[in-house]
C-alpha cells in the first residue's frame, strides 16, 4: 500500500468536488471499476475518481497531494503493466469525459480524454473519416497518442500523435494549460510520445483523413510452412505503397467460416493485409502471398472502425508484452522469429507478431520516441489464464527478443511494452530527448507526481540522468 489510509470524511469531501462519483472498495461497483485488461494486475486503490471535467481533474490532483497520495490516471486501462490503477493510491479515472465532436469540414475531431477509440473511429467513419489509431477499439485515445499512437493506418497518415493539433490538459499544480504549434510547443513536443508524464490530457484534437474505402485480406498457413510465407512478406512489404499495412503473425487459428477445420485451434501463421483502397487492388498486391495456397483466406472489403472492434483484447487473461525494433531482417532473422514461433510453449491464444514501419512513419522523426527510420518490429503479445504459466509466458517474451537482439537497432516503442527499466525507457526516446524531456517534466511536473508510466525523471541542476 502506499500513502495514507483515508478515513471517510475524507472521502465524503472528495465526493463534494467530484461530479462523477467516487468509488471505494466499501462500493458495489469497485471491482468492476478497478478492472483491467490485464488479469496479473490486482492493485487496489483506496478511492477512484471519476472525473467528468477539467475541474474535477484539478479537484482529485489537489486531494491527492492534501493527502501524500500516490497518483494513477486512467483512460482505456491500456497499459499492460497496470499504469492506470495504483496500490493504496488515488486514481483520476477519466473514462467519463468520452465526447467526440467531428468538424467534417475542417476534418478534424475534438476528443475527450476518456474516449476510447471505437468512439473516435465510429464518429469519424460517420463523415468518410479516419486516421490512426490503435490496434484494437477498446484501448483509451489518450493514452495511445501520448505515448505515440501505432495503429493499422500508420503507414498512410502516420503515428496517432503525428496527427495532433492541439492537447488541453492539467498539469500537476492543478493548471489547466493547453499544448499546440503556438502556445506552449515545448509540451507540446513533449506530448508526441513523452506519455503522461507532464499532466491528464482533458480534450485532444486531430486531424482526420478521407478513408472512402478500406479493405482487408487475411490468409493463414500451418506454422510449419511459416518460413516460406514470412520470405514472401518480407519481401512483397520492401517496396510496398503507403496505403498496405498489417502484420505477420502466429496465432492459434479462429474458429472462422474461412478457417479450415484442421487449423481452428492450431497453431498457424497468418498475414494480414490491411489495405486502404478497394479490394482489387488488395488482390492485386496480395498476389505473391496468394501464389503460396492459404489454407484459409479472406478478402473483403470492410468498415474500418468494424476491423478495429474484431481485433479487441480478450477479456480475463494474463497478459505479458515485449518489442524489439529490427533495423534488417536478412534470411538468417528470419529463420531466427520462424524458429522461435515454431518453440513456442505459450498457452494460446499468445501471438508473435512481426510489424512493417515505413511509409508516413518515417517522416516523423522530429518527435520524441522511437527510429522512425527502423523498418520491423518484434512483437510478443503472451495472453494466457492460469498463473502457474507466468514463468514461461514472461520467458518466451524475452527469449524471442533476445534471439532477435543481433539484428536489433536498441530502440523500442514504449506502448508495446510494460516495465522493463530505466534503460528501455531511455531507449525508447532516444537519449538527447530523454534529457529534454527530463527539462520539460521538471517545469510541468518537478515533484514527479505522473511517475507510474515509463516515467521521465524531472531534471535536476547539477545531477546526471543516466541509463542501466
Amino acid at each position: 500500500m502506499t500513502g495514507n489510509l483515508l478515513d471517510p470524511a475524507a472521502v465524503d469531501d472528495l465526493r463534494q468536488h467530484i461530479h462523477s462519483g467516487v468509488v471505494t472498495p466499501g462500493d458495489g461497483d469497485y471491482e468492476d471499476v478497478r478492472s483491467l485488461f490485464n488479469a496479473m494486475i490486482s492493485a487496489r486503490p483506496q478511492a477512484i475518481a471519476r472525473c467528468a471535467s477539467a475541474s474535477d481533474v484539478a479537484a482529485a490532483l489537489s486531494f491527492a497531494r492534501r493527502h501524500g497520495l500516490e497518483v494513477a490516471v486512467r483512460s482505456g486501462g491500456h497499459s499492460v503493466a497496470g499504469a492506470s490503477l495504483v496500490d493504496g493510491g488515488l486514481v483520476i479515472d477519466t473514462r467519463p469525459m468520452d465526447d467526440v465532436t467531428v468538424d467534417p469540414e475542417l476534418r478534424t475531431v475534438r476528443v475527450g480524454g476518456g474516449a476510447n477509440w471505437s468512439r473516435f473511429d465510429r464518429a469519424a467513419q460517420q463523415h468518410g473519416l479516419a486516421s490512426t489509431g490503435g490496434r484494437v477499439s477498446t484501448t483509451g485515445v489518450a493514452g495511445l497518442t501520448l505515448g505515440g499512437g501505432s495503429g493499422w493506418l500508420e503507414r498512410k497518415f502516420g503515428l496517432a500523435c503525428d496527427n495532433l493539433v492541439s492537447v488541453d490538459l492539467v498539469t500537476a499544480d492543478g493548471q489547466e494549460v493547453t499544448a499546440n504549434e503556438q502556445e506552449n510547443p515545448d509540451l507540446f513536443w513533449a506530448l508526441h510520445g513523452g506519455g503522461g508524464n507532464f499532466g491528464i490530457a482533458t480534450a485532444l484534437t486531430f486531424r482526420l483523413y478521407p478513408l472512402p474505402e478500406f479493405s482487408i485480406a487475411l490468409m493463414l498457413w500451418p506454422a510449419g510452412e511459416g518460413r516460406q510465407v514470412a520470405e514472401a512478406y518480407r519481401d512483397l512489404l520492401a517496396d510496398a505503397p503507403e496505403e498496405v499495412g498489417g502484420a505477420l503473425l502466429y496465432i492459434t487459428g479462429p474458429p472462422e467460416e474461412f478457417v479450415p477445420e484442421g487449423l481452428v485451434g492450431g497453431h498457424c501463421c497468418a498475414v494480414l493485409v490491411t489495405y486502404v483502397g478497394g479490394v482489387a487492388a488488395l488482390t492485386d498486391f496480395s498476389t505473391p502471398l496468394l501464389a503460396l495456397a492459404p489454407h484459409g483466406r479472406l478478402i473483403t472489403e470492410v468498415p474500418y472502425a468494424d476491423l478495429q472492434c474484431m481485433l479487441d483484447d480478450p477479456p480475463g487473461y494474463r497478459n505479458y508484452w515485449s518489442d524489439e525494433h529490427v533495423a534488417e531482417l536478412p534470411d538468417a532473422a528470419l529463420d531466427r522469429f520462424c524458429e522461435c514461433a515454431l518453440d513456442m510453449v505459450v498457452p494460446s491464444p499468445s501471438q508473435q507478431l512481426l510489424l512493417p514501419f515505413g511509409g508516413a512513419v518515417s517522416r516523423g522523426r522530429e518527435w520524441p520516441g522511437f527510429d522512425r527510420s527502423v523498418p520491423w518490429a518484434v512483437h510478443p503479445l503472451g495472453l494466457w489464464e492460469d498463473s502457474a504459466d507466468d514463468e514461461r509466458a514472461i520467458a518466451w517474451a524475452r527469449d524471442l527478443r533476445a534471439g532477435m537482439r543481433p539484428w536489433s537497432s536498441g530502440d523500442v516503442y514504449l506502448n508495446f511494452i510494460g516495465d522493463e527499466g530505466l534503460d528501455r525507457v531511455v531507449a525508447g526516446y532516444g537519449e538527447e530527448n530523454y534529457h529534454r524531456l527530463s527539462r520539460i517534466k521538471a517545469e510541468f511536473d518537478p515533484d514527479n507526481v505522473f511517475n507510474r508510466w515509463h516515467n521521465v525523471l524531472p531534471y535536476r541542476e547539477g545531477e546526471t540522468i543516466t541509463a542501466g
